[in-house]
């Protein structure tokens, strides 16, 4: 089992940057790959970026390519999002989850935190 809680999020103006965070507890997170995903107000999750088990592989939903960034500290069992050049349409809830199919598939997502709101003001 792997348990995943997320932190990091706030209120940001537009053009501004946030970095979010996902600690992870449990046997062998190392081996899993991660994926960022992300929920907006009235619209359906949707897949924001995704990173191999030793964070050399990234993968990102063409919305955020170039202004997000993920990335992974197996030692400190952390994962994290940095998001800059924030634009309106990025407020949603932001969730970190663990599984074992590197992709933007949320069905390959084992585990799921429980997420942390970004809200991006005009």
């Amino acid at each position: 089992q792997v348990y995943l809680v997320e932190s990091g999020g706030g209120l940001v103006q537009a053009g501004g940057s946030l970095r979010l965070s996902c600690a992870a507890s449990g046997r062998t997170f190392s081996r899993y790959v991660m994926g960022w995903f992300r929920q907006a107000p009235g619209k359906e999750r949707e897949f924001v970026a995704a990173l191999d088990w030793n964070g050399f592989s990234t993968y990102y939903a063409d919305s955020v390519k170039g202004r997000f960034t993920t990335s992974r500290d197996n030692a400190k069992n952390m994962v994290y999002l940095q998001m800059n050049s924030l634009k309106p349409e990025d407020t949603a809830v932001y969730y970190c989850a663990a599984g074992r199919v590197f992709g933007e598939a949320s069905a390959g997502m084992d585990y799921w935190g429980t997420g942390t709101l970004v809200t991006v003001s005009s």
